[in-house]
């Protein structure tokens, strides 16, 4: 999995912060395996020049999945740091539940599910 980051400039993306954000995604996304190709990180200040708000970075994570759409998901907080541990937890439920809606033997058991419902539904009923 390739990890990319890019910064405004007013945001820190000196190579510890590529660093760390490699590390957090690595070991947050690593149960996907395969699946991920890519995750591109965008940091930016929101309000650089007014420090009024206290969640002004946004960290924005596009992730790459083998022969799906990417999933994209934001978050904010204080600092760099904050912000993609935040993102990182939102994009691994994004992922899980991307995988989980194509995965083959979620989708077998469904219609087991739904026979077995309507089968029931039919019994009830005849009385």
């Amino acid at each position: 999995m390739q990890v990319f980051l890019n910064t405004d400039p007013h945001t820190d993306g000196r190579h510890e912060m590529a660093d760390h954000l490699t590390s957090v995604v690595k070991d947050a996304l690593a149960r996907f395996g395969e699946h991920v190709t890519r995750v591109e990180a965008h940091i930016a200040d929101e309000n650089s020049h007014a420090k009024a708000n206290p969640d002004e970075i946004q960290c924005t994570l596009e992730a790459r999945l083998a022969g799906r759409e990417p999933v994209v998901v934001k978050d904010r907080a204080a600092n760099a740091h904050q912000a993609i541990q935040g993102a990182v937890g939102k994009l691994k439920r994004a992922i899980a539940t991307v995988l989980e809606k194509h995965d083959p033997r979620h989708n077998a058991a469904l219609p087991d599910a739904v026979a077995a419902v309507a089968v029931a539904g039919d019994a009830g009923s005849s009385s």
